[in-house]
């Protein structure tokens, strides 16, 4: 095995724009073992405990998600530009026992694959068996859903006649809108307080709906915003005690970047990155939404703040890349919640899916190729990372120095482990 991980090595060389870039991929890449993490499910069963029977469902997931982010372990590595991890460390995969229950057999099923496993320790059996299952196997969504089909379709599904995938999982192949560029979660929040307070309960014969669902995702814009300020107060922290002044200098940078965003809107191109990267582990946290959650037309979404960053002088084109290279490593951290099952059994991968979607044309029709487009193509090959995947729209309108970069780049890619999706683009 070490043989083959030094072959593997060499054929991939060392990437990264930085030291500290080949430093975080390696450690991706060759460092970091899959896992299972326990956490998520805990925390999430100790919230349900508190709070079911007590409020309706949008409230009780809202309530449930602030548990999880007041409660989650925080993890910021070393070296660390882009802070957040779906678990308590990279490559940790949270289970969501509320969407389908995993079994002791599952368990043992993932720790003991050769290839595309998920270590599973003995205290994570204890409390999958103690805690866990006697809570969720009954509550579960897939139990339920299982339990309403004739025993026939059961007896087929039990015998691995067919699979499925949605009884595990919430919607997926969902993307992102700009939002988020434009306010912040104190901004969602105080919007939402301002719809509670107009509320026409004589009128309005579905005022109680909205109300309960306008509850819920101001818990989750709440739960948003104290995952930030937890993660500026951990960066503060650790920059107390740390030795290496530059590694200090970097640690107050996360934090002063964590004191704007995901509260307030961001300002700056590391702050759009990072406020995208909260959002992201936020709603793979709260559901696992297995495959995708992608950020929409990234490279539009971030070309103002990068204009503007270089026209005022806080940020080169080189900083740009390194930010995105750390981006693309943290989505590479996060392997894909597994299955149960014989789901389990006939279907394995760590990849989540999300995709980047660059290059496409603008609302207007006009062409949406910016230096920001070329910087992404430029991370793709540079990276060459299980995760994210990637594609770009083409139109008539496309240039053909980023139609001719971007076929250069999959030809690359063809012997790697990475590739180049092409879309044609009519009007988006």
């Amino acid at each position: 095995m070490a043989t083959a991980l030094k072959e593997q090595k060499f054929v991939e060389g060392i990437r990264g724009c930085t030291d500290r870039i080949r430093q975080l991929r390696e450690e991706s890449v060759h460092g970091a073992v899959p896992t299972i993490s326990m956490e998520r499910a805990v925390l999430l069963t100790e919230a349900y405990q508190q709070y079911e029977g007590t409020c309706s469902i949008p409230v009780l997931r809202g309530k449930a998600f602030y548990y999880l982010m007041a409660h989650r372990t925080l993890y910021l590595g070393r070296g660390s530009l882009i802070v957040g991890e779906k678990g308590p460390k990279p490559w940790a995969a949270p289970t969501f026992p509320e969407l389908c229950c995993h079994t002791l057999e599952d368990f043992d099923t993932l720790n003991s694959r050769e290839r595309v496993f998920f270590r599973v320790t003995d205290e994570d059996k204890r409390i999958q068996r103690d805690v866990i299952i006697p809570y969720w196997k009954d509550r579960a969504m897939l139990t339920k859903m299982n339990g309403l089909l004739p025993r026939a379709w059961q007896k087929l599904f039990a015998a691995g006649m067919f699979t499925e995938f949605l009884q595990q999982r919430g919607p997926g192949h969902t993307v992102a809108d700009g939002k988020i560029y434009w306010k912040g979660y104190g901004d969602f929040l105080r919007d939402i307080q301002e719809r509670l307070a107009s509320l026409d309960f004589n009128n309005d014969m579905d005022a109680l709906e909205k109300r309960d669902e306008w509850e819920g995702m101001a818990w989750v814009c709440r739960g948003m915003i104290l995952l930030g300020k937890r993660y500026a107060a951990l960066a503060r922290d650790m920059a107390v005690k740390e030795k290496d002044p530059a590694w200090r200098r970097d640690l107050l940078d996360i934090a002063a970047v964590c004191d704007v965003v995901p509260e307030h809107r961001p300002q700056t191109f590391r702050q759009a990155i990072q406020m995208y990267w909260f959002t992201h582990i936020g709603v793979t946290t709260e559901m696992n939404n297995w495959d995708a959650y992608s950020p929409g037309k990234f490279d539009q979404y971030l070309e103002p703040f990068y204009d503007r960053d270089l026209a005022e002088g806080r940020l080169t084109r080189d900083d740009a890349k390194e930010l995105l290279e750390a981006l693309w490593i943290q989505f590479n951290n996060q392997p894909a919640p597994p299955k149960v099952g014989i789901t389990l059994k006939e279907s394995a991968t760590y990849t989540d899916f999300c995709n980047i979607n660059t290059g496409a044309l603008r609302s207007d029709g006009t062409c949406g190729v910016s230096d920001v487009s070329y910087l992404i193509l430029e991370v793709m090959d540079d990276m060459r990372l299980l995760q994210p995947s990637s594609n770009v729209q083409i139109s008539q309108k496309t240039p053909e120095r980023f139609l001719r970069k971007a076929l250069e780049i999959s030809r690359k890619a063809g012997a790697s482990r990475r590739s180049i999706t092409a879309k044609p683009s009519s009007r988006n």
